[in-house]
């Protein structure tokens, strides 16, 4: 990889720069951080993500200005390995989660990470979808053995009080993948989880979810988990994550979180409905990854041995879209991109279903291949 320094601006897709800097070994400089902002500079919870960073690398270079609005990151070695990290309240778990599974294959050591902090909020995804969905994109290249994550404590915006346990194995090279047909959906899973709350929340929330969901389909299963005392965290909240899993193996998620303590009530049949609603879409949506882990399998996909992968997604997410922009910058691998219109269409007919249509991405990897991972 080339070695000169990346220039950007701003504090958009922070995370994508730094993650992608680090995998391929290129220093990045990030300008004017919110420089026209009444209170301009890194943010806690980005100073706290750069902190994981440094953990999980060795001989990084860090220098932020005094203002916090100018970041130059010189990355070191991954190295992984065991340790413990309290995350900022202001974003989630999942937050610091997504960065750590891109990374974490590629570590020297396997990876044993204790996180701290807001395991489900309204922003980031919640510890259970990235149990039930960011692990199985992971194992559809070839991560499988050892990777596990435990919810041991629940914490809710805006105190939280959450502790996961992520554990990685480290593999020396990730397998092509052809994934270009989604499937039919054959049955949906799902956890409601209530923190501090009276534990009928957490039925109210199923019953909200069947309300719909029960009209498409009978394989319905969600599990209550009514956390109490010491394992339910520092504020009261209640939430509710659904996953449909299709006939060839797809796992497309949708959730939605209680408004955080101090603010208007939120009603858990309304909310179980949501979520409910935000799963159909991303059905409509179709694809073999849901839209919130498309930028995961592409870049395991630029990352693997250098062969053709293939991937079925549907409409591009505009955090995918710029990061495939940014792979192009870090790794300097490219995507062939192929809409894929739905057929039963007339030619002159204007398309009312735009939505619907699919796309395939297309890619030879980079072979990249972790050297501390003996061949066994």
């Amino acid at each position: 990889m080339a070695s000169t320094t990346l220039t950007y601006e701003g504090s958009n897709f922070f995370r994508q720069r730094l993650i992608l800097a680090t995998l391929s070994g290129r220093s990045v400089r990030i300008n004017r951080i919110r420089s026209k902002d009444d209170d301009p500079g890194l943010r806690d919870f980005e100073a706290s993500f750069i902190r994981l960073l440094d953990t999980i690398t060795n001989g990084s270079r860090i220098e932020v200005n005094e203002a916090g609005t100018s970041l130059l990151y010189q990355p070191g070695l991954l190295l992984g390995g065991s340790f413990e990290h309290d995350c900022n309240v202001q974003r989630g778990i999942g937050y610091y989660l997504e960065c750590l599974i891109c990374l974490a294959p590629f570590c020297k050591k396997p990876v044993k990470a204790v996180l701290r902090g807001v395991t489900s909020n309204q922003l980031d995804p919640s510890v259970d979808i990235i149990r039930a969905v960011s692990l199985q994109v992971m194992k559809k290249f070839g991560i499988d053995e050892g990777l596990e994550l435990t919810v041991s404590k629940r914490g809710s915006p805006p105190h939280g009080g959450g502790e996961v346990i992520f554990k990685c194995p480290v593999c020396r090279n990730l397998r092509p993948l052809q994934f270009v047909k989604a499937g039919k959906v054959k049955r949906i899973r799902g956890v409601a989880f209530s923190t501090r709350v009276s534990p009928a929340f957490v039925n109210r929330l199923v019953e909200g979810a069947r309300s719909i969901l029960n009209k498409f389909l009978t394989d319905i299963y969600i599990y209550t988990d009514h956390m109490k005392g010491p394992r339910s965290g520092k504020s009261p909240g209640f939430g509710i994550s659904l996953v449909a899993e299709t006939t060839e193996g797809t796992f497309l998620s949708a959730e939605a979180m209680s408004n955080p303590q101090g603010e208007e009530i939120s009603v858990p049949e309304d909310l179980g409905k949501k979520a409910a609603k935000l799963l159909m879409e991303e059905i409509y949506r179709g694809g073999c990854v849901d839209s919130r882990h498309q930028s995961l399998a592409l870049l395991y996909m630029s990352l693997g041995q250098t062969d053709i992968s293939k991937l079925q997604t549907g409409p591009l997410s505009p955090y995918t879209i710029q990061f495939l922009r940014h792979m192009r910058d870090f790794l300097q691998v490219m995507f062939k991109i192929e809409v894929q219109q739905e057929g039963g269409r007339d030619e002159g007919e204007e398309s009312q279903r735009t939505g619907c249509d699919k796309i395939l991405l297309t890619c030879v990897g980079v072979g990249f291949s972790n050297l501390s991972k003996t061949v066994t």
